[in-house]
């Protein structure tokens, strides 16, 4: 009985046609309707996050760069 069950192939996955332009776009529509925006509040505060984190990353960047740079030139004793 269990050869049986291995014997038997998988069931083929029927194939896919290609959708026409038009069925594309509606199912753009379709996705974007089911999109929950943000209010204006909630969209001025993601964006003040979103320049605080960018501002405090280039400054902890710049820092590390300085940094390094520093310890570069004391090693090497040359000035830049």
């Amino acid at each position: 009985m269990e050869n049986e069950k291995a014997k038997k192939k998988p069931a083929a996955a029927p194939k896919k046609q290609r959708a026409s332009m038009g069925e594309y776009f509606k199912g753009i529509k379709t996705e974007m309707k089911k999109v929950i925006w943000p209010t204006k509040k909630e969209l001025g505060s993601y964006t003040a996050v979103v320049l605080f984190t960018c501002a405090f990353f280039a400054v902890g960047f710049w820092l590390i760069d300085m940094g390094v740079l520093s310890a570069l030139k004391a090693i090497l004793g040359i000035s830049l």
